[in-house]
């Protein structure tokens, strides 16, 4: 079910595509790995490209599926299937490029980049390509009125039955996890801000322990906040593409000017942002237990801090610190 849907994302993986065939000239004739390559679609996709090799990694019992698909498109003398961590993997040559679909949602939950910079400090190539080579984590605070009535609200008259002694729970229950789905560019009442910046090439897993960001934004709009949208972008750049670094503290008319200029020129781009078409990374959603009322041009300003769970460290743990007119929540989120 999980392959299928990702599969059936078009805007991901015809994204996946399209850059494999930009950069055709750094796969054609090359070696390739493939960190946790799933049912193989993006292996054969390299191989299609004129790869000379594909090591196809991955952890999971599909890795037997993926090994027959490769037989059953005539892939076999090019594409190495190995079932394994590839942190436990022996391969015995370097590779020229390492292409990996390792987003989570929200860009770090059950992340697969740290498996992507071990195969990329033990395997890669100076100079070799890695796809995506960027990601961008962004933040915004949402508005959600529907939602919020529809959990909450709705406690108070069930078929005529005054049921407001669970609204504390429903509060409770509604943030106390994010929610992943799909909101609209309308529920976003401010320009979003960035919360990391990653440049597979150079990030560390030591950055990946902790990131933190503050941030100071602007209501565009008189509405309740009912909690913070994320959503993440990757970008496809060759080795000795550039791309322009996003800070936190980049102005939201860079991210607009950096947005136009990338739509016009060869870059290939996979936005999971609520202005664009959706995936099924969705957004996740931050949920308050109670809605925050701003007016327009009001300032909110906090911070938020992203760590890996102790337990599990593909699970993570979101510190939120926002303030606004005089009021302020604290909000600690566990995304399980």
């Amino acid at each position: 079910g999980i392959h299928e849907s990702m599969i059936k994302d078009r805007v991901r993986t015809d994204a996946y595509r399209e850059a494999i065939m930009l950069h055709q000239k750094f796969i054609e004739g090359k070696v390739v790995m493939d960190v946790g390559c799933g049912t193989g679609i993006l292996s054969v996709f390299c191989a299609r490209a004129g790869a000379k090799r594909v090591y196809a990694v991955d952890a999971s019992e599909i890795a037997t599926q993926a090994s027959e698909i490769v037989k059953a498109n005539n892939l076999a003398d090019k594409i190495v299937v190995i079932h394994g961590r590839v942190e436990d993997v022996d391969v015995e040559e370097k590779v020229d490029v390492i292409i990996s679909e390792w987003m989570g949602y929200m860009l770090l939950y059950e992340s697969m980049l740290p498996s992507v910079l071990f195969a990329r400090d033990k395997w890669l190539k100076p100079g070799g390509l890695i796809l995506p080579s960027h990601a961008t984590l962004f933040m915004a605070p949402i508005t959600n009125s529907d939602r919020y009535e529809g959990s909450v609200d709705f406690w108070c008259d069930v078929y005529g039955i005054n049921m407001s002694a669970l609204v504390p729970l429903a509060k409770k229950f509604a943030s106390e996890e994010p929610s992943i789905e799909i909101v609209g560019g309308e529920n976003v009442i401010s320009w979003p801000f960035v919360v990391k910046h990653i440049d597979c090439y150079t990030f560390t897993v030591e950055e990946f322990k902790s990131i933190t960001t503050t941030y100071k934004v602007s209501s565009m709009m008189l509405a309740p906040i009912h909690g913070f949208g994320l959503w993440f972008e990757v970008e496809f750049n060759g080795p000795a593409e550039s791309c322009s670094n996003l800070s936190s503290d980049s102005s939201p008319l860079d991210i607009i000017q950096k947005k136009r200029r990338r739509a016009s020129d060869s870059t290939v781009v996979l936005s999971t942002a609520p202005e664009d078409e959706p995936t099924h990374w969705h957004q996740t959603i931050l949920y308050f237990p109670d809605p925050i009322g701003v007016t327009q041009d009001q300032i909110i300003e906090g911070s938020v801090t992203i760590t890996p769970s102790e337990e599990n460290p593909r699970c993570l743990n979101i510190h939120l610190e926002c303030s606004t007119g005089g009021q302020n929540l604290v909000k600690d989120f566990a995304m399980r």
